[in-house]
C-alpha cells in the first residue's frame, strides 16, 4: 500500500513494533483500527527496527517519499534507524508520533490530521544517538 496521502497531506507510516513489542499493545490497536476506518492511504512496516538491521529498500523510498508521518517510538530512535538503513530522513518534513508516550486517540488525531509538525531531531546522526547508546555511558540516567 502507498503511504502517499489522497488529501495532499504528508505520507503515513505505521510501525507495529512487531520484534521489540516496546509500544503499548493496546495503543498500537487502536490507533490501526482509526488508520484502516478513516480510509487514507498508508503504509503498515511490521518492524522499523528489524528493517532498519536489513537495510530494507522500503526505507529509502519512505524517506525520500516527501512530507511524511511516522507511528513508532521516540524521534531520535527512529531517525537513528532510518540513518543505520542508509535512509536519512529530512527533518524539515518528518513527524515522529511517538507512541511509547502518546494514548491511542491524540496518536491517531495527529496521524490524521493534514498539519505536519516536524520533530526529528537536527544534526547528524553519530553513534552517540543510538538508541541505548545515552543509557549505556551514563546508567544513572536509566
Amino acid at each position: 500500500m502507498s503511504p502517499e496521502g489522497t488529501t495532499g497531506g504528508p505520507a503515513i507510516v505505521y510501525c507495529h513494533c512487531k520484534y521489540a513489542q516496546v509500544l503499548p499493545a493496546a495503543t498500537k490497536e487502536a490507533v490501526l483500527r482509526r488508520l484502516c476506518d478513516a480510509g487514507l492511504p498508508f503504509e503498515a512496516v511490521p518492524d522499523l527496527c528489524e528493517a532498519s538491521a536489513r537495510r530494507d529498500p522500503a526505507l529509502k523510498r519512505l524517506a525520500s517519499a516527501g512530507p511524511i508521518k511516522i507511528a513508532a517510538c521516540y524521534p531520535r530512535a527512529v531517525k537513528w534507524l532510518f540513518a543505520a538503513a542508509d535512509a536519512p530522513l529530512d527533518p524539515a518534513t518528518t513527524e515522529i508520533v511517538n507512541l511509547r508516550v502518546l494514548g491511542a486517540e491524540p496518536a491517531a488525531a495527529t496521524l490524521l490530521s493534514t498539519a505536519l509538525e516536524a520533530n526529528l531531531p537536527a544534526g547528524k546522526v553519530t553513534a552517540s544517538d543510538a538508541p541505548g547508546a545515552a543509557a549505556a555511558t551514563n546508567p544513572a540516567e536509566s
